[in-house]
């Protein structure tokens, strides 16, 4: 039966072993990276795993509850880990909807590259809030560190994808 298809189908253990997979690389690339991954100019290069839920749904979650347990370790603390994971949630949907009908895997990765840079309006939003820091450059920096570690990490998973059939 095609996952992807049925929504009464339920995860296996395999399904939730990868979930789980994913989330631990998010929250470990992150966490070892947190001297660029957290602040107002971030460079996070487990964004990277953003491109999972074009492949396969399931990584919608595993994501989202990747950013909330890296999150715990931001400066900002329970305000990211909320602000960051819902913010995440609703990107990753949206970039699913818009690349739904898009054949091309690479036109499908460079719209969710794009979306997710356009996304970081919440994090200069949160900078501008807490730190007084001026909200449309902040925007700017982020969107642009944003853009880099999608660009980035979107070759790496891209080659990955040709190894391994990251749809399974």
């Amino acid at each position: 039966m095609n996952l992807e298809k049925s929504s009464a189908q339920r995860w296996t253990t395999t399904d939730t072993a990868k979930m789980a997979v994913v989330t631990g690389l998010y929250v470990a690339v992150t966490i070892v990276l947190s001297i660029i991954s957290f602040g107002a100019i971030q460079l996070r290069i487990a964004e990277m795993f953003n491109y999972m839920p074009l492949f396969n749904k399931r990584y919608t979650i595993a994501v989202t509850l990747g950013v909330a347990i890296a999150n715990l370790a931001s400066p900002l603390g329970i305000v990211d880990v909320l602000l960051g994971s819902i913010s995440t949630l609703i990107v990753l949907l949206i970039c699913r909807v818009a690349t739904k009908k898009i054949k091309s895997l690479k036109k499908k990765m460079i719209i969710t590259a794009l979306i997710f840079a356009f996304s970081m309006f919440t994090v200069a939003g949160q900078l501008s809030f807490f730190y007084q820091a001026p909200f449309f450059f902040n925007w700017l920096i982020i969107g642009l560190g944003e853009l880099l570690s999608m660009s980035l990490g979107g070759v790496l998973i891209y080659l990955i994808n040709k190894r391994i059939d990251l749809t399974k």
